[in-house]
């Protein structure tokens, strides 16, 4: 079993470790694009240093029971990389002397852990303010024994994001699959019946949009009052906002530019719409993201490239604030698509 991990582990380096050299390397018709490194210095950004750490985010694993399209941590069904009870125990450890304010939790469909409800259950008692789940919805009809999570979630007054591409049935499944749309309906109206997304409820629901192609994405509030409009017209769906998230060129969706030949003009519409004043509220700036298997890094991109953190302490079993508080946040050219016109963070825009 412990080869099996290691022979995994090496093929997802081996990935990262050739995609970041596409990313580092790749010549163009019109000339090689500016380093990410040489427009933060030109805008006086550089180096990118971290603030106060305010969220936690951890990875439970890339199991998924979806397979989408521009996924940029490849998860899926046959995904076996989990997180173990004992790196959470050791995430437990940091959250208890960490003034980290809010938990993160991310996936694959962080649910699927085997340990999930027993982590949230114990951060709560380590005095988590606030739980974030990234839930892909069509986790809540996947099996018998996720029936019962919009109760779990309530019961534990968890912020539910999720990812839904588009108000319509074709460019949802499109991107997601088949089926993916009617069940992320269902689970949608499975929340509001149990006041998740409703006008002035402290039950939080939000949704997560990524353009569907090789494009940035439109204006965050104009997207959100379109989404509003006709889920509630065609569905009585409420929620509360919609985070509208640019692609990262890395893991899928790397492989999707170069294939279809977008690359080269995706890469140049990032570098064009370079704003600097995103770069101040970037979430690596803010965020600390952990691996399945507990190792550091600034963010879930970096760690899709495996691009751990610049510091002497690389693992939670080792945290120590002072010394990553200290640290240069790593960077390369993937960071262009988080300063890209109003900036995209997992919280959506961020000017």
């Amino acid at each position: 079993m412990a080869t099996k991990s290691l022979l995994a582990r090496n093929k997802l380096i081996a990935k990262a470790e050739k995609q970041l050299e596409y990313l580092a390397n790749g010549m163009f018709k019109n000339g090689e694009l500016p380093t990410f490194q040489k427009k933060l210095q030109l805008t006086n950004n550089f180096p990118l240093k971290p603030k106060k750490l305010e969220i936690l985010q951890l990875n439970l694993g890339y199991m998924c029971n979806q397979v989408c399209e521009h996924c940029h941590v490849d998860a899926g069904p046959d995904r076996k990389e989990i997180m173990t009870q004992e790196t959470m125990e050791a995430c437990l450890k940091v959250i208890q002397k960490t003034n980290a304010h809010t938990l993160d939790l991310t996936g694959g469909a962080p649910e699927m852990n085997p340990n999930f409800r027993w982590f949230v259950e114990e951060a709560a008692k380590a005095g988590i303010q606030d739980f974030i789940v990234r839930s892909n919805l069509t986790i809540i009809q996947a099996n018998k024994k996720y029936y019962d999570l919009p109760n779990f979630f309530k019961k534990h007054k968890v912020h539910v994001v999720s990812s839904m591409p588009h108000w319509t049935k074709g460019k949802t499944d499109k991107q997601r699959g088949d089926g993916v749309f009617d069940k992320s309906i269902k689970a949608l109206q499975q929340l509001n019946a149990i006041g998740y997304g409703m006008p002035e409820s402290e039950l939080k629901l939000d949704l997560v949009y990524n353009p569907s192609g090789a494009f940035l994405p439109g204006n965050q509030a104009a997207l959100e009052a379109d989404f509003k409009k006709a889920l509630f017209e065609d569905f009585g769906i409420h929620f509360h906002q919609l985070f509208a998230i640019t692609n990262l060129p890395i893991s899928r969706f790397l492989d999707y530019l170069i294939a279809s030949e977008n690359y080269e003009d995706y890469m140049y519409n990032l570098v064009d719409a370079y704003n600097p004043a995103a770069v101040k509220n970037v979430m690596c700036r803010n965020t600390l993201s952990v691996s399945w298997d507990g190792w550091l890094y600034d963010c879930d991109f970096n760690q899709m490239l495996e691009m751990k953190v610049d510091s002497k302490v690389q693992h939670i079993s080792d945290y120590d604030e002072t010394e990553l508080q200290n640290r240069e946040i790593c960077i390369s050219q993937h960071c262009y698509g988080c300063t890209a016109g109003a900036g995209s963070s997992c919280q959506g825009n961020v000017v």
